[in-house]
Formats: C-alpha cells, sequence, structure tokens
C-alpha cells in the first residue's frame, strides 16, 4: 500500500499550473470555434465531461481543500469525501481528471478550460499541441512530411501520351471541383521528419506546417499514452472515458463555411463529395485522405473502385438476363412442362389433402427458371470467377499507389515501434518521477491466464452457429407446417398459391431473423475479443473483424445455403417420404427446380437488406438518437441563446454522433461482395443492384462522414488490412459454390447428358419426360393417398427423379440415368474449379503487383534522398573543417586540414575518422590537445536556450 501525500499533489499540479488558460464567458475575435480565446493557438483536441454541482463557478479555496483530502490505497478505491459539494462519484472523477490534465501539460500541451462548469450539461477542455511538441512526436511517430527537394515527373510520348490525353478529356465531366493537390508534374520528396533536419523541409508557417489531421493525430498519442498512477492506475484516454472520467474525446471538424465565398476542406468535400447530386463524379480522394487521415481514405477508395469495377459485372449480367428473356418462347424444356397435350399427371403434393395435378400449371414457373437457367449461366459464373480476380488485383495496384502518393511505403513497421517505444517510456518516466512500481502494465498473460477467454469464446461462437441452423430449421418447420395447412383449405384459390405464399413469408421471416441476429452477433464478438484481452489495438481489430465475420456470414447465407444445397435432397419419394415430428413432409423444390427458388430467396434477402440497413440502421436511427440528444441538452441550447452566446464547434461537434470504426462499412460491403460473387449462377442481375446501392452508399457514407459523425482521429495504414484475406479467401471460395450451383442446383448438367447421350435426335425434345418417373399410386401407404375421387381412373403418376419405374424388378432405385448425371455432375465440379483456378492464376501472374511507374518513382526517389543526405554530409565535414581551422591558426593546423582534407572523400562519412582526430588536434607545437567528437549538424545550428529564438530557421544552414 503507497500513499500520496498532499503537498506532494499540490506541487505536481501547480507546477504547470500556468500553461491553464480560463476562457473567458463572452466569446470574442473571430475564429473561436477552432481557437483559444487569445485567437491565434488553435484547438488541436477537446475533452468533454460532466459534472454536476451546486455552485456554477469554479472555486479556488474547494479545489485546495480537495488535493489535501487525495489518499489512494494501491487498489484504486477513493477515502470518503465528506463535506464534499460534488455528487457521489464526481469528487473522485475530478481528482483523475486534474492529475490527467497535469500529466498532460507537464507532456507539453497547453490547456484552456471553460471559466464555468454547467451545472447539468457538458463541460470542454480544450487542448492545444505547441510547435517544440508537435516536433518532438512528429519525430517519435516517424511521420512523413514534404521537403524542399522537388523532381519532375516522366512524362508520356508517342501513341500512350495521346490515350492519355484523350481519356482526360472524356473524364473531364466525372471530375470533382476541388483544388489540385499536386504541383503539375512536379512531385516533393518525402522523409520522416527529424528535429536535426528543419532545413530540409520547406516551412513557410510553423502554424500551418502541420495540418490540423496531424495536429489531431499527435494530441491523440499524447492522449493514449498518457498515465494516471495516483488517483487510479490508468493509462490513455480511452480507459478513462470507459470508466466515465470524460464522456468524450475528439478533434474538431474545420469551421462550417459552406456559405462563404471561399469554403474551407469540409465545405469542399460537402460540396463536391456528400451530395446525392455528385453521385456520376469520381470520389476526391486525396482531400478525403486529407481530412479524415488514410484510414478512412483508403476505405473509400476501395469502395470506389469495388464500384467502379461492378459496372461491367453489371453490362453482363444483364445481357446473360436479356439472353434468357430472349430465348425462353423457344426453349423446348419449357414449352413441354407448358404442353398441355402431353398430360403428365404429377404425385401430390401432400398426403391426404392434396390431389394429383398436372405439371402445366407449373408453366409459369418454368418460364421464370429459364431467364436464370440457361447455358449463359455458365459463361457468366466462369466471368464473375475471373472477375474477383480482376478486382483484387486491380485493388492492390491501386493501393499501392496511393501508399506511395501519401508517404505510406515502408513506413508501418517503424511506426508501430514508435509507439510502442513513447508508450514504454511514458511508463518508466511516470515510475521513475513518483517511486511507483509499474510492471503491472508489462506483466505478460500466460496461456493459463487466457484459457477461460479462450474456451468462452469457442463455445460461444458454436452456440450462435447452433442458433443460426435452429432459426433456419424454425423458419422450415414454418414452411412445412403452412403448405399443409393451406393445402387443407377448401378454398381452391389459397390451394393454387400455397408455393408463392409461403416462399414469400418464409424469405421474409429470414430476412427479419438475419436483421435481428445482425445487431446481436455485433455486440457479442465485441464481448468475446475483450475477453481474449489482444496485446495492441492492431490484434484487437483483426480478432473483432474475424469473429463478427464468421458469425454474420454464417447468419446471412445459412438460408441460402439450406436452398441451393439441401431442400429436396432428403425429401424421399412417393411412398417412402421424409418426414419431420411423424406427420410433416420434407418440402421439395418447385418443379421447375430449385433455382429458381434460390433467386427468389437471393434477391429478397440482398435487396431487403440493403434497403433496410441503409434507410433504417444508417440514417433513420442516426436522426432518432441526435434527435435524443438535443432534446437532452435543450435546457442549456435555450439558456446560451437567451444570453446571445453564439454556439462554439466544440458544441456543434459534441452534438455528433461518435465516429465507432469502418467495421460496420466493411462488414456491409464484404457481405454483398458475397451475395455479387458466391451465388451469382442463381442471380445475374445481382451485381446491378448492388452498383446501384453503392452509388448511393458512397454519396451516403460520405454525408455521414462530413455533417453527422464527429471527426475521427487520423490513422495511418498503408493497406485495408484483414479486410483483403477475407476477399481473397471469398474469391476462391465462389468458384466452388458457383460450381456446385450449377452442378447440382441447376438443370444445365442434365439437359447435357440428355442431349449428347439418350436424345434420339440430339435435340432436348423428350428431356421432361426423361426427368419423370412413374409411381404406381396403389403403393401409396395407407392413409397417404388422396382424399378425393375424381381421379380414380389414375394407376400411375410422375414424379421428378431418375429411378427405375414399378414395374422393373429393381422397382424404384436409383437407375442408370441417376449414376450417368451424377458422375457428369462432379466431374463438371472439377473442370470448373481447376480451369476457373489456372484462369485466376494468369490473370494474377499477368498483371504487376506494383505499376511500372511507380517503381520507376521508387527508385527515383530514392537516388535523391541518397544524393541530398551524401550533400548534407559532405557540407557538415567541410563545416568542421572550418571550426576547426579557426580554433588552430597555426601553420600545422592548415598543412593537417589541407591533409585532412585529401584523405576524406567528401560526402562518404559523416565523422572525422580517429586517426586524423588525433593528428588534427595533437600536432602543432604548444597547442593542446583537445579531444573531438562526432558530431551532427544540430550542435552548430542550435541556439543555446537564452539567446533569442531565431525567427528564420530554415536559413540556419545557409548562414553557418
Amino acid at each position: 500500500t503507497y500513499y500520496v501525500t498532499p503537498l506532494l499533489l499540490k506541487a505536481a499540479l501547480g507546477a504547470v499550473q500556468h500553461q491553464v488558460v480560463d476562457s473567458p464567458s463572452t466569446p470574442h475575435g473571430y475564429g473561436e470555434g477552432l481557437y483559444f480565446s487569445d485567437g491565434r493557438r488553435k484547438v488541436d483536441y477537446v475533452l468533454v465531461f460532466h459534472q454536476r454541482r451546486h455552485n456554477s463557478l469554479r472555486s479556488p479555496a474547494s479545489t485546495s481543500v480537495s488535493h489535501d483530502r487525495l489518499s489512494v490505497v494501491s487498489n484504486g478505491n477513493f477515502p470518503p469525501s465528506a463535506g464534499s459539494d460534488l455528487a457521489p462519484g464526481d469528487h473522485e472523477m475530478r481528482l483523475i481528471r486534474q492529475e490527467f490534465e497535469a500529466n498532460l501539460q507537464e507532456a507539453g500541451l497547453e490547456i484552456e478550460r471553460d471559466k464555468e462548469i454547467k451545472a447539468h450539461g457538458p463541460s470542454f477542455t480544450r487542448l492545444h499541441a505547441p510547435w517544440p511538441v508537435l516536433c518532438r512526436e512528429a519525430e517519435f511517430l516517424k511521420i512523413r512530411v514534404p521537403t524542399k527537394t522537388s523532381y519532375e515527373l516522366k512524362e508520356e510520348s508517342g501513341f500512350g501520351s495521346s490515350m492519355s490525353t484523350v481519356w482526360r478529356k472524356l473524364n473531364q465531366p466525372f471530375q470533382p471541383k476541388v483544388p489540385r493537390q499536386d504541383q503539375g508534374r512536379t512531385k516533393f520528396l518525402s522523409h520522416s521528419f527529424s528535429r536535426e533536419k528543419l532545413h530540409l523541409y520547406n516551412i513557410t508557417s510553423k502554424e500551418t506546417f502541420f495540418d490540423n489531421t496531424t495536429r489531431g493525430r499527435i494530441v491523440y498519442e499524447i492522449l493514449r499514452r498518457t498515465v494516471c498512477v495516483r488517483t487510479c492506475q490508468t493509462i490513455g484516454i480511452s480507459t478513462l472515458i470507459a470508466k466515465g472520467v470524460y464522456d468524450a474525446a475528439f478533434p474538431l471538424h474545420d469551421v462550417s463555411a459552406l456559405s462563404a465565398a471561399v469554403l474551407n476542406l469540409q465545405g469542399i468535400l460537402h460540396e463536391e463529395w456528400a451530395r446525392y447530386s455528385a453521385f456520376y463524379k469520381y470520389q476526391p480522394i486525396d482531400l478525403v485522405r486529407k481530412y479524415f487521415g488514410e484510414k478512412i481514405g483508403l476505405y473509400f477508395a476501395w469502395l470506389g473502385v469495388y464500384t467502379q469495377l461492378l459496372i461491367p459485372a453489371s453490362i453482363v449480367g444483364i445481357i446473360v438476363f436479356g439472353y434468357g428473356v430472349a430465348t425462353v418462347d423457344t426453349n423446348i424444356p419449357s414449352l413441354e412442362m407448358c404442353d398441355e397435350s402431353l398430360n403428365f399427371t404429377m404425385c401430390p403434393l401432400c398426403d391426404g389433402a392434396c390431389d394429383f395435378w398436372h405439371l402445366s400449371t407449373a408453366c409459369g414457373t418454368a418460364r421464370a427458371s429459364h431467364l436464370f437457367d440457361n447455358p449463359a449461366t455458365v459463361f457468366f459464373a466462369i466471368f464473375m470467377s475471373l472477375w474477383a480476380v480482376l478486382f483484387l488485383e486491380h485493388w492492390k495496384r491501386r493501393q499501392i499507389s496511393l501508399s506511395f502518393n501519401w508517404g505510406l511505403t515502408g513506413t508501418e513497421d517503424d511506426e508501430v515501434r514508435a509507439h510502442t517505444h513513447t508508450h514504454k517510456e511514458s511508463l518508466e518516466h511516470t515510475s521513475v518521477s513518483y517511486n511507483i512500481n509499474t510492471t503491472w502494465w508489462f506483466d505478460k498473460l500466460t496461456w493459463k491466464d487466457r484459457l477461460p477467454g479462450y474456451f468462452i469464446n469457442i463455445s460461444s461462437i458454436l452456440f450462435m452457429f447452433g442458433l443460426t441452423f435452429s432459426a433456419v430449421f424454425s423458419v422450415i418447420i414454418y414452411r412445412i407446417t403452412i403448405s399443409a395447412l393451406m393445402a387443407m383449405s377448401p378454398d381452391p384459390a389459397i390451394k393454387s398459391n400455397v408455393r408463392v405464399t409461403v416462399s414469400a413469408t418464409a424469405v421474409i421471416i429470414n430476412l427479419v431473423v438475419i436483421l435481428i441476429l445482425d445487431e446481436i452477433y455485433g455486440n457479442v464478438a465485441v464481448w468475446l475479443t475483450e475477453l481474449e484481452i489482444p496485446k495492441t489495438d492492431t490484434n484487437f481489430e483483426e480478432r473483432l473483424i474475424l469473429k463478427a465475420f464468421l458469425l454474420k456470414f454464417m447468419n446471412a447465407y445459412a438460408p441460402i445455403f439450406y436452398v441451393a444445397f439441401f431442400k429436396g435432397r432428403f425429401a424421399g419419394r412417393p411412398g417412402n417420404y421424409t418426414y419431420v415430428f411423424n406427420n410433416y413432409r420434407m418440402e421439395e423444390c418447385a418443379p421447375g427446380g430449385c433455382l429458381i427458388e434460390l433467386c427468389i430467396q437471393l434477391s429478397i434477402i440482398m435487396l431487403g437488406k440493403q434497403l433496410i440497413q441503409n434507410n433504417i440502421f444508417e440514417i433513420g436511427i442516426p436522426k432518432l438518437k441526435k434527435l435524443a440528444r438535443a432534446i437532452k441538452n435543450k435546457g442549456s441550447t435555450e439558456k446560451e441563446k437567451e444570453e446571445g452566446k453564439p454556439p462554439q464547434q466544440w458544441n456543434l461537434d459534441y452534438a455528433l454522433a461518435a465516429f465507432e470504426g469502418l467495421t460496420p462499412e466493411y462488414m456491409e460491403m464484404i457481405i454483398q461482395f458475397g451475395f455479387v460473387s458466391l451465388f451469382v449462377a442463381s442471380f445475374p442481375l445481382a451485381p446491378l443492384f448492388a452498383l446501384l446501392n453503392n452509388v448511393i452508399e458512397i454519396r451516403l457514407d460520405a454525408k455521414k462522414f462530413v455533417t453527422e459523425l464527429r471527426r475521427p482521429v487520423a490513422i495511418r495504414a498503408k493497406d485495408i488490412g484483414i479486410w483483403y484475406n477475407i476477399l481473397s479467401g471469398m474469391g476462391k471460395f465462389s468458384v466452388i459454390i458457383n460450381a456446385f450451383v450449377i452442378s447440382f442446383t441447376s438443370d444445365f448438367i442434365p439437359r447435357l447428358v440428355y442431349q449428347y447421350m439418350y436424345s434420339p435426335n440430339g435435340t432436348m425434345h423428350g428431356f421432361i419426360d426423361h426427368t419423370l418417373s412413374y409411381f404406381n399410386v396403389s403403393n401409396f401407404k395407407p392413409g397417404t393417398a388422396p382424399h378425393s375421387s375424381a381421379h380414380k381412373d389414375i394407376s400411375f403418376c410422375r414424379y421428378k427423379d431418375y429411378r427405375e419405374p414399378p414395374w422393373s424388378t429393381d422397382a424404384y432405385q436409383f437407375s442408370k440415368q441417376y449414376w450417368c448425371v451424377l458422375a457428369a455432375r462432379l466431374a463438371f465440379v472439377i473442370l470448373f474449379q481447376n480451369l476457373v483456378m489456372f484462369l485466376s492464376l494468369v490473370v494474377a501472374w499477368v498483371i504487376p503487383d506494383v505499376p511500372k511507374n511507380i517503381v520507376e518513382q521508387l527508385k527515383r526517389e530514392k537516388k535523391l534522398l541518397v544524393d541530398v543526405f551524401l550533400q548534407e554530409e559532405k557540407e557538415k565535414f567541410q563545416l568542421i573543417q572550418s571550426l576547426f581551422s579557426k580554433d588552430n591558426p597555426l601553420q600545422a593546423g592548415s598543412h593537417l586540414l589541407q591533409q585532412a582534407q585529401g584523405i576524406a572523400a567528401p560526402g562518404r562519412s559523416s565523422t572525422l575518422p580517429s586517426g586524423q582526430t588525433q593528428a588534427l588536434v595533437g600536432d602543432g607545437g604548444g597547442v593542446p590537445r583537445a579531444r573531438c567528437r562526432a558530431a551532427s549538424f544540430s550542435q552548430f545550428t542550435r541556439k543555446s536556450p537564452s539567446s533569442p529564438m531565431n525567427e528564420n530557421e530554415n536559413s540556419r544552414h545557409t548562414a553557418v
């Protein structure tokens, strides 16, 4: 147990008290929304908390008294605060905030607080990072910044240049009207920031060198590693928000200037990106990245590439669907099913209550099935499999291009090391400064510690899988029971619409269950991931994504998998049906096959999921939350209006919804990608509906990020992470799924086998009769034959299967045609998979991952950077020589200096060799020997703290 004396805490809190600014109660000056009360220092970050007080003004006396009461034991409990004017728990929260903000000030941040603390409302603490802090953190985080050195991009020549010019002119109407981020064909080299190389950077103004996005990111890095050890053993702002010490922490949006003549960055994004009327334009990805950071920029770039490549897929899907429409009237199997003269009498669809029926009554189902089940479907399945590979390869190239243009190449590992270094450095400093044991932050959890979490994870995921299967099975029971009940109805209209009614209602029930379980599984995935206690934020995010994807994938596709591969496979045959609960027969496929039912199931779930999630979850629910927050803060808002105070930017931003990450956005698109690729053989129009949805989705997400959400912290990322692996896995899985859908769900293989093996004239005439088997009605089990006496003269009925006729010695056994068709189906699966996989490898091999121009620019930039640093080292060496020549004006020194110039190759070494150093200071008669250590450029350019600051720091190198 340890105790912190009140005197020690008062000294620590008072040491940096001069950095705290109390803002005036009334605003003054333009730009109040983004600056401190002095109008000069930017508000880089805002901390929000609620505090219930009986008096609204801050009392210095009560503050000092509360300091004297502070006494914390090792378990983090607080002693009771008798006589406090705060509500229970608020006293402890205030002490934690005071210590945390004191540590922020010790880290160099400057703080401005509200002069008045509202009795029932949010209070704001504003943070500003001065120039020295920005430089220090930028160097720790290895933030890449542009240098003064630039080069001209190589211009294309010949035919390629002409095509590029034509393409730019054609694309001009689709380009957003935003300021160009690049300087024509000129590109500036970027390099990791270093305080010793300020002369290399084009620093025109310290206020604008680091943009608001970078400043917010730097402050967040300080917030996430700042510790509280006196009041509670806690690291980072996220933990304090979880404990309720703070309500929120966020950087500010740029002040809205949507009606001004000159728009700021947020206004440009609002006008040219976050509007539905700009749906036909390209996205200003560079501006999105500049405002929101690389991670969000990559998401919108990926969504744009995905939507763009859906255009050719949609066109091909429309052509395939058009082929089905054009050939439906000439399709022989459909004509045979609709021909009443053939008089195929089918066996009853249920026991007892159902009567015999004619196949011609299913004419509409047969014609609709041909629209999606035709020879062009196979081509479309192969095309979409190659399209998935082409999409991933194209995105890989686009991603590398963006990483290069944004200065992200080779920086991720450095930043991870920088984060770890600064985090441990902060803890070590805390331990040394306060003599407090902080080893509890470094203790590693063993496998025994993690075992209970893993056990709960596995068992919970298996339980969720079981819950999904139970939901699917419950819908199956619903279909079976409702079909039986409707078949018993005396109303002929109800009997005639049994299949359509049951299928439509069952799909809607499936859709509702999927939407409900989606929300449950998302929360469960977060809870399970927290039980694992991942080591880093990246590990946490990857594990969360993997769990959420597995649960939501199973939830979304389980009903579709059932219809595609299981429905009708275990129904049995007349006289030997499979029963559920001993009373209800397992359901069978429609007379036209299960493919049309798969198409209906897929289309309703896909469209319903997109429409409901877009219109209700992404638009309706956020607006309801915003309305609830407005009603909650209505009293304080009206009070401010009465006092004549305009709302500050931090008040406006706090009223917005909190940013909860990109996982829901990615997950929605990944599930849609599955609908487009996995079962596309059954629904060729899926890419078209996905395209229409994504055109709206991009602008909806853009509007949400710009106007509905608080500004997120900019996170650097050079790729989309684990999402690429999921996409790649789904692309490979789609090949297998489409092969089985074409082979076992559609009638493509049976038609092919009949035409080339059993047809007497090589045509499809007689195909329907070939696929129907005979059943002797006298073999019905007792009580299962139709009760109606209208068809007493029927001796045989037909059912769809390949079985021996009742007059055969092997009656009702699988016929030779069945085994022949099965062998053809398996052979097609193997052939299709290998063919598509081979073509996919060819496509991936032909398209290089890194564009050729990026490779050339990388080599050129590396060469230029080497030249810059060699030149700098050369100038350092010459500077050292000149300094020594001034200190040693003797001839011997001059002679040795000339010798040193002759020996050392300029630009090849950053320090003098040891032998030369000794010779340089050892000769010269009475000149005393002096030790010379390796010098850096900063030693000769930095001024002493007492000397006035040179305003033009960029000219130091030249002046020296």
